[in-house]
């Protein structure tokens, strides 16, 4: 008789089952069309996200709240949710065209709508990975929300609230701005509800400020107890819905097929059907500003460096100097194309052609008939890649006729999380691990670590993990791919998703050239195995300038001087 051996998982193996069963939980939840987040329903999320423990969650598992986990995820969700006990997640179902309001996270391009006191809908457009960052963050947000609850109950059975719970709850109604000294006995409540101390509390309160509410920490602080207390008092659940529409639509690339039918009339319209088209994934500065910036700029920031004007135009008060820049840019070849298909994807295209080099970052460019034509396409949101990707890809039907677009070269550049370095680092990578299942994707990148290095930036190369969510990534599990054999540089949540739209077309459906040349590059947001460097400790500052501007310029070397 074989003899088994007791043999225990180790922690990168439970957080792996646990990032799966949520994924297969939120998709039969999502099939389901509705749910209870602290019900029963709900348990199974609950209990992997707990299980899991993600980085940028913090102290989740502790019985203390995380503020910066906290502030994380509120700057992703619509102002006001923690008052709503019904958020239903949509389609695009014409609320725009209604007299609500959007609500636009400020960390997230959604349309949410505050359809009245007690629901929110929020605008699934961008794919499923969308639902799972909403459910994951909604899940986190109701698992604080219940430990608030703990503090501010003084006994489940007997619903006798605690005198800093009541204090909390007379200076949330008292509308009116409160004095210095208001707001630090409010705070000192709230801390003591929130098993934090009051200095934690005060670093963080203004993180949650807006203009309208300055003192909107205590409001969230409050709306999410209150809640929480209702489903044990007077068992009004929360209850989040998914409307019937976004089920039967999503996954049928409704919002990318208008997405990308409206950049091939606009080539066509323009005469662009037939040029070399190198496809670009990035921000919407980047390749404007590496080309036409420091020429344009140059009366106006006179005798400084060139990555010094990228950082003045980096600025929240620029808008003088990127008026001046997006001029010009219009002037030269430029077409701007903000999205109205939903996908929330913003285009530029760049007719090479019309662009008076000298004027120019790039002099030694020469022009042509057949100049290169660039689409520069904002970042994507997870799977919503593939779907972009993968219908921008398909011939233009011009009426009867199919037009195939002449697609040379297709690079990626944005934000990534990495495994070893620190922020602003670079990181090129080799192949694309999809987490979660048995794909990877290698592929030749035309960009190398040594076309980056000697910048004073350091330079990583090796194979990236493609994501489900980062907000699902704990230490144990990115240790085991950064240690093991997988040998990972880093995590990002777009990159499998792109190599699996350009194989398909390149080398299966034969809609672009099956030699495309492909370009990845990231630069580091975050170090998720370093404590106080995730996502959820703040953003890059100046330190992402130059790391993108030197990608960008060197993606553009790489066009040009293959054109030139």
């Amino acid at each position: 008789m074989i003899e088994f051996k007791n043999i225990s998982r180790s922690r990168a193996q439970e957080s792996s089952a646990a990032i799966e069963r949520m994924y297969i939980t939120m998709r039969h939840l999502f099939n389901r069309g509705f749910y209870k987040p602290m019900g029963v329903s709900g348990d199974t999320l609950r209990e992997a996200l707990l299980l899991l423990r993600p980085e940028i969650y913090g102290s989740i598992a502790d019985e203390k709240v995380e503020l910066n986990g906290l502030l994380y995820v509120i700057e992703r969700l619509p102002v006001g949710i923690e008052e709503c006990r019904f958020v239903n997640l949509t389609s695009d179902e014409g609320y725009s065209r209604s007299h609500f309001k959007a609500i636009v996270p400020p960390k997230r391009k959604r349309n949410c709508y505050r359809i009245d006191e007690e629901q929110m809908n929020v605008e699934i457009t961008r794919g499923r990975s969308d639902i799972y960052d909403i459910l994951t963050h909604l899940t986190f947000l109701f698992i604080e929300s219940h430990k608030i609850k703990q503090k501010a109950l003084i006994d489940d059975s007997n619903p006798e609230m605690s005198r800093d719970w009541q204090k909390l709850e007379q200076v949330v109604f008292l509308n009116k701005k409160l004095t210095d000294l208001e707001r630090e006995k409010a705070i000192s409540h709230a801390s003591n509800l929130l098993g934090r101390s009051f200095a934690e509390v005060l670093d963080i309160y203004n993180g949650f400020a807006t203009s309208e509410k300055p003192d909107r920490f205590l409001h969230v602080i409050y709306w999410l107890g209150k809640l929480a207390i209702e489903e044990v008092t007077d068992n009004k659940k929360r209850m989040i819905t998914f409307s019937p529409m976004l089920r039967e639509r999503l996954g049928h690339h409704i919002h990318g097929e208008i997405w990308a039918n409206n950049i091939k009339e606009t080539l066509k319209a323009n005469g662009l059907l037939g040029r070399p088209i190198h496809v670009i994934s990035a921000n919407m500065h980047s390749v404007m500003n590496s080309i036409f910036a420091v020429p344009a700029l140059k009366g106006k920031l006179k005798g400084v460096a060139d990555y010094t004007v990228y950082e003045e135009l980096s600025k929240s008060g620029a808008h003088e100097l990127r008026d001046i820049v997006t001029e010009v840019a219009l002037k030269n070849g430029m077409i701007s194309l903000p999205d109205n298909s939903g996908t929330n994807i913003d285009v530029q295209v760049f007719d090479t052609a019309q662009i008076d080099w000298s004027k120019t970052s790039f002099p030694k460019t020469k022009s042509a008939k057949s100049a290169p034509v660039l689409i520069v396409m904002d970042y994507a949101f997870g799977e919503q890649a593939f779907e972009t990707l993968d219908e921008l890809s398909k011939p233009f039907k011009n009426g009867d006729e199919k037009l195939f677009l002449n697609i040379e070269s297709v690079s990626i550049m944005g934000k990534a999380g990495i495994l070893e370095g620190g922020k602003g680092d670079i990181m090129i990578p080799n192949a694309h691990i999809n987490e979660g299942t048995a794909d990877n994707y290698p592929f030749d990148n035309e960009l190398r670590a040594e076309d980056l290095e000697g910048h004073g930036i350091p330079v990583y190369a090796g194979p990236m993990v493609s994501v489900l969510g980062t907000s699902l990534q704990n230490k144990d599990l990115l240790k085991f791919f950064h240690d093991s054999s997988w040998g990972a540089i880093g995590l990002e949540m777009e990159g499998a998703y792109y190599q699996k739209a350009i194989q398909s077309a390149s080398k299966i459906r034969k809609s672009i050239h099956p030699n495309v040349k492909v370009r990845y590059a990231y630069y580091a947001s975050d170090n998720p195995l370093e404590t106080g460097s995730t996502l959820a400790s703040g953003g890059l500052g100046t330190t992402g300038v130059k790391p993108t501007y030197l990608i960008t310029i060197k993606i553009l070397e790489q066009i040009f001087i293959t054109k030139s």
